[in-house]
């Protein structure tokens, strides 16, 4: 039996379409893109929040967002212990509304990147990563103008500590320089969970390789984990 996931769509979600691709055409799962003004969200397994500029960015991005009602439902799923994934916007709204630390600031270069990079796997005990291994290399591509990790130093610290670090921006070969830093971000982050580790916040979008012809796969090994953690626990 197919899991549910619920794709959410904010006014201005423009990889909501992608996401439920990935999901649906490619996994075999059911994917349902779910508006903004949902109140609840009973019934899905996992909540996706998609990237693009919701609201415009606004203010800041993902700023505005963060006050939609589907948000209340979003919290209670993660706090139900549901996987929740939030890709490039998606990360920058779980920031700004508290599910995870720190904030996603302009590129260091000022500049929109839209480029392929590569992420190094840093905890493989995630929801998000059971199908790889600490220090995979995966191939994913980023799209973003306000993409730079950033936390106060004993925030970053406690991320370290407690292995919350997902994935690394590094060179093909795994190496962690400022080489394979593609806007700043620090400690080379591209993504990171929660304390309860079911919420996972990344920079690079999963759902943009999921198939050769469009450049690789890698980003299955996302998506599938996902799926292999929510059949387990069902």
């Amino acid at each position: 039996m197919p899991l549910r996931f619920a794709v959410v769509v904010f006014p201005g979600t423009w990889s909501d379409g992608d996401c439920q691709h990935a999901l649906q055409d490619i996994l075999g799962q059911r994917a349902d893109l779910v508006w903004h003004t949902t109140r609840s969200l009973a019934g899905y397994d996992v909540a996706v929040l998609p990237g693009g500029f919701s609201y415009g960015d606004y203010l800041r991005a993902g700023a505005v967002a963060r006050f939609s009602p589907v948000m209340e439902a979003v919290q209670r799923m993660a706090e139900a212990g549901n996987p929740v994934i939030g890709i490039c916007n998606g990360f920058q709204v779980l920031c700004e509304a508290g599910l995870l630390p720190g904030a996603l600031l302009r590129n260091d270069s000022l500049q929109f990147r839209c480029v392929p990079t590569y992420l190094r796997v840093e905890a493989a005990d995630t929801p998000f990563t059971r199908e790889c291994h600490e220090g995979d290399v995966l191939r994913i591509p980023i799209s973003h103008g306000e993409g730079r990790y950033f936390a106060e130093a004993d925030v970053l610290d406690r991320l370290e500590r407690e292995r919350r670090v997902a994935f690394r921006y590094c060179t093909p070969r795994g190496e962690v320089t400022p080489a394979g830093n593609p806007n700043g971000s620090l400690r080379n982050i591209a993504g990171i969970v929660n304390e309860r580790r079911n919420v996972l916040g990344m920079m690079p979008h999963p759902e943009r390789a999921v198939e050769a012809l469009l450049g690789g796969e890698d980003g299955l090994a996302i998506w599938r984990s996902l799926v292999a953690h929510a059949v387990a626990v069902a």
